[in-house]
């Protein structure tokens, strides 16, 4: 079993990818921003928490990576951000130049494996910052002379995620309809969180086969974002009625909220975004990872819970 160290341990998929790790009979250290940060993470751990190894430090702080890195044998690198109120320059900070730290403490640490957490469909294209972003971070990597693998899921649902949640937080409002960006034809491929954190166990175990290599995850099935938002609906009890609003509408209400930095559940750069699909092969995960992915039909009762703050 290897030594790994694992970023963005605290966030979403890092609580999900942490156990995952620590029941393959990893060792872990988890990089943390504080100390207080720490404590929450290893509150989170019911299973092998001997082997989990708490260190405090921030992936712009390279040398305190390169001392958590020291004696690992890997390093799982999943600190991202989905959105700023800058214009990008935050999500470049995080997504690109984050990740441009991590590598270098990696070569600094002698860490020769490195996993990293991209994103599926991302590319480098003017007015999509996140895409843009990640595509570069993901550029940073494959440059790295490492031993890389990256992994690219779709939207990522289960307990305590983002989007799903924002989603819930609009069915729950007291009105008959809910609003959807565009036509609500953007089309997605939700896979489940424990299914990245899966193929994260799965390519740790198989570094010959995997390294070099990019793994597109995603669910059995396709939705839009008009079906998503009637299965968060199903999945709160809620009688809703899908209404489609103009992208140049919701955008001036999204911008104007960003200028003031007031919360809005979607960014105008994510609204750009969803001009692409986010989809890849149906039977990706089967033929590369060797397992069928959960489908997200009738999955998402957590949502009926508040999530828990990190």
């Amino acid at each position: 079993m290897a030594k790994v160290l694992l970023t963005g341990a605290s966030g979403f998929v890092g609580s999900h990818v942490l156990p995952a790790l620590l029941d393959a009979g990893h060792h872990v250290v988890a990089l943390c921003r504080s100390e207080r940060v720490g404590a929450k993470v290893q509150s989170r751990i019911e299973r092998g928490g001997e082997r989990l190894h708490v260190r405090v430090g921030d992936i712009e702080n390279e040398d305190s990576v390169v001392a958590a890195a020291t004696g690992c044998d890997a390093i799982v690198h999943l600190v991202a951000i989905p959105r700023d109120w800058s214009g990008g320059r935050e999500l470049d900070r995080v997504n690109h130049l984050g990740t441009a730290h991590v590598v270098a403490a990696a070569q600094r640490a002698g860490v020769r494996r490195f996993v990293h957490l991209g994103a599926l469909g991302v590319e480098e294209r003017a007015g999509l910052n996140y895409a843009t972003s990640k595509a570069r971070g993901e550029r940073v990597v494959r440059a790295s002379g490492l031993d890389y693998t990256i992994i690219k899921p779709s939207l990522i649902w289960g307990e305590r995620d983002g989007f799903f949640n924002i989603v819930a937080a609009l069915v729950r409002v007291p009105a008959p309809v809910v609003p959807v960006p565009g036509n609500g034809k953007s089309r997605f491929q939700p896979v489940w969180v424990g299914d990245v954190a899966r193929s994260i166990v799965t390519v740790l175990a198989d570094p010959k086969g995997s390294v070099g290599r990019s793994y597109e995850l995603g669910g059995p099935r396709y939705w839009t974002y008009a079906e998503i938002t009637r299965e968060v609906a199903r999945a709160l009890n809620k009688r809703r009625l899908i209404v489609p609003m103009p992208v140049p509408l919701i955008a001036l209400v999204a911008g104007v909220s960003e200028a003031i930095r007031f919360p809005f559940p979607v960014a105008t750069d994510q609204l750009r975004q969803l001009a692409l699909d986010n989809i890849g092969a149906l039977d990706a995960v089967e033929r590369e990872l060797g397992f069928v992915p959960v489908d997200m039909a009738g999955r998402l009762g957590y949502l009926q819970r508040k999530v828990s703050k990190q």
